[in-house]
């Protein structure tokens, strides 16, 4: 198994930290991992994406030009990856903020109201983990148990009083695209 991943979005939006989290959680599944960041220099505000490669072989390159799975959460994001899903590929996108749906009729494509979602939970910090629980309800690719592994490594101790917050908004992000699918 080998899943090669983008996610994009505005810097603040916790892109980097999700790659993180899910490449700590693939360390802790015994997996073979790639966090590659790239954003602009002014950060929050402006854009970032990371690559991720989950694998059970060898990694060769984090360098990746077509992924399976884009996570994109903004439109500048969407129109940059789109094209880079491979056929067969799947699209997960933000609904606020995206003001083009995406057009590709050879990928699965899946929307997700993250966002909104957390403002109903009165926290807009847990965004990222219910955009994780989305992504694992399409690909479960990690054990819950790995990705709250991988969690507590990117998260300073001082936070830790947070988990369970955010174990609630990867569930949370689970439902809502299990709801979202008629599932």
């Amino acid at each position: 198994m080998t899943e090669e991943m983008i996610i994009a979005g505005f810097g603040g939006q916790g892109v980097l930290s999700m790659g993180q989290i899910l490449c700590y959680g693939g360390v802790m599944q015994g997996l073979e991992v790639s966090w590659m960041p790239s954003y602009g220099p002014e950060m929050r505000g402006g854009t970032a994406n990371c690559t991720v490669i989950l694998s059970d072989e060898p990694i060769s390159s984090p360098v990746l030009t077509e992924f399976d799975t884009a996570i994109v959460l903004n439109q500048p994001s969407m129109d940059k990856f789109e094209k880079s899903v491979k056929p067969g590929g799947l699209l997960i996108f933000e609904e606020n903020g995206i003001t083009r749906k995406p057009k590709r009729t050879d990928i699965e494509v899946r929307s997700l109201g993250a966002y909104d979602e957390s403002v109903r939970m009165k926290n807009t910090k847990v965004f990222n983990m219910i955009v994780i629980g989305g992504l694992l309800a399409v690909k479960p690719v990690l054990e819950m148990e790995n990705v709250i592994k991988g969690l507590e490594k990117v998260l300073p101790e001082r936070y830790h009083h947070l988990i369970p917050l955010n174990e609630q908004a990867i569930r949370r992000g689970m439902e809502l695209m299990q709801e979202k699918a008629g599932v």
